[in-house]
C-alpha cells in the first residue's frame, strides 16, 4: 500500500483531523508543517497531493507509538526504521494499539480475512529469517479496514 492511503485509514482509525496528524509526526522530532500533512492526506486525483515518502512514514508510525502509549522517558527515540514495508506498518501498528496474537487473528477474522497463527508469525519475523512473510497489501488493507471497525 502506498504510504499516503496508510496515513489517511489511520487518520479515519484515530478520528483525528489533519493538524493532529503533523502533530503525531513531530512527536519524534521530525518537522513537519500541517499543510505539508494536509497535502500527504488528499487523495491522488485532489490537487495539492503529494506522495508520503518512506522517512515522514517512518515518524508518523513512531509518534503514532507515542501518541497512543506515551513517551518512555527512560530511554531515547531509537532511530527509523527505512524502508517502510507493509510489515513494519504491521508491526508498528500491533505496538501502538497494544494488540496481541488473538487481538490481530479476531480483526482480520471480523473482515473475513483468516490468517493461521504460523502466516501471522511469519509477518513479524526478521526479512532474511527462514519463514519470513511478505505483507502483501490485501492483508494491511483488510487489517486496516477491521481495526477501523474495532475502534469505531
Amino acid at each position: 500500500m502506498i504510504n499516503n492511503d496508510v496515513m489517511r485509514s489511520l487518520r479515519y482509525i484515530l478520528n483525528v483531523n489533519d493538524a493532529k496528524i503533523a502533530e503525531i509526526t513531530r512527536l519524534t522530532g521530525c518537522e513537519i508543517p500541517d499543510s505539508e500533512a494536509v497535502s500527504y492526506l488528499a487523495k491522488e486525483d485532489e490537487e495539492g497531493f503529494k506522495p508520503c515518502p518512506d522517512r515522514i512514514m517512518a515518524h508518523f508510525l513512531d509518534g503514532l507509538v507515542i501518541y497512543k502509549r506515551g513517551k518512555d522517558e527512560s530511554r531515547p527515540i531509537p532511530p527509523i526504521e527505512l524502508p517502510v514495508t507493509n510489515n513494519t506498518v504491521l508491526k508498528k501498528l500491533r505496538v501502538a494499539f497494544e494488540l496481541k496474537e488473538d487481538d490481530m487473528h479476531a480483526i482480520l477474522q471480523s473482515v473475513d480475512f483468516p490468517v493461521s497463527k504460523p502466516e501471522l508469525n511469519a509477518l513479524f519475523r526478521k526479512a532474511g529469517h527462514s519463514n519470513y512473510r511478505v505483507c502483501g497489501d490485501q492483508l494491511l488493507r483488510n487489517f486496516l479496514k477491521g481495526l477501523a471497525q474495532r475502534s469505531n
